[in-house]
């Protein structure tokens, strides 16, 4: 239990001190390896599910495998586990992502401020007011936070390095392939449902810990009522609770390649501005506090 403790204790201090590598991620890699994979599999764009089942096991399986292998190396395993989990979370890329919006908001540059917000989110950005960059980044820092790093937590301490990297690919795939367009409709359901699979703890625990971190009684009532009318059932919680906390208005209408969504609303309070973004994110940072005190409490009990 202390050497888990230790490793993710120097995960995270390493994405503290150094972010993401600028240079030769794995995750780039391996986004080329998908590419090959659904060109080969899904070549007139209309596979059926049983081959999205197929590529997800060969571009999944295999190198969660050869973690695992690799993480069972005398001396060396301990190593790779700090680097599979400090190569899979995200918390210094939020602050990198979050700051030049509030920034450009703050120094009333709108279109910089549009060009930033949208390289984190999938909504159309070229209409949005100050108060729609500002709702687009915090649902991004409460939701992101939940994926790019609680859930990479979560399944490092459950099952250590192959636990991170089978989840860290799969949310990635995801990501590529989890769309309900003809392309991916049928392609895309196992990478979208075992997403949904793997996150479902992992989310339920991040709506808990962004309520004790906030306004507590606000965030479980948001929870309770406002997230079983979101599409997803993983981040309804993580983002009612987050607007909750947080004090805030969120969710409502959004445009997405094109066609205007009008979504459910999420929390309760004041429209977020540009300082709203920076406190979505400390919510994350202090959530991620909150859980490697109890990781460390936890240890100390054990030891």
């Amino acid at each position: 239990m202390l050497s888990l403790v230790l490793a993710v204790l120097a995960a995270v201090t390493l994405d503290v001190a150094l972010g993401e590598p600028r240079r030769w991620h794995p995750l780039v890699g391996f986004g080329a390896l998908v590419q090959r994979i659904e060109r080969a599999l899904n070549p007139a764009s209309s596979g059926d599910r049983a081959q999205g089942v197929l590529a997800w096991c060969l571009a999944v399986l295999p190198l969660t495998l050869l973690a695992g292998l690799l993480a069972q190396i005398p001396y060396l395993g301990w190593c790779v586990q700090v680097l599979a989990l400090y190569l899979a979370i995200g918390l210094r890329s939020l602050a990198e992502h979050a700051e030049p919006i509030a920034d450009a908001l703050e120094a009333g540059d709108l279109p910089r401020a549009r060009e930033q917000v949208g390289r984190i989110v999938s909504r159309d950005t070229r209409d949005l007011d100050e108060e729609g960059v500002a709702r687009a980044a915090s649902e991004s820092m409460l939701e992101n936070g939940s994926d790019a790093v609680f859930a990479a937590l979560f399944w490092f301490v459950v099952a250590g390095a192959p636990g991170v990297v089978l989840y860290r690919l799969s949310n990635t795939l995801d990501a590529m392939w989890g769309y309900r367009t003809p392309r991916f409709l049928k392609f895309g359901w196992a990478a979208a449902r075992l997403d949904d699979l793997l996150n479902y703890l992992p989310a339920r625990l991040v709506a808990l810990t962004y309520a004790l971190c906030g306004q507590t009684a606000l965030a479980l009532r948001c929870w309770r009522e406002q997230a079983p009318t979101w599409d997803s059932p993983n981040a309804g919680p993580v983002m009612a609770a987050g607007a909750g906390a947080l004090g805030l208005a969120l969710g409502g209408a959004a445009v997405y390649h094109g066609e205007l969504h009008q979504r459910p609303p999420l929390g309760e309070g004041a429209a977020p501005a540009a300082a709203d973004i920076r406190r979505a994110l400390q919510l994350v940072q202090s959530g991620v506090a909150v859980w490697l005190v109890l990781l460390c409490v936890v240890a100390a009990f054990y030891a």
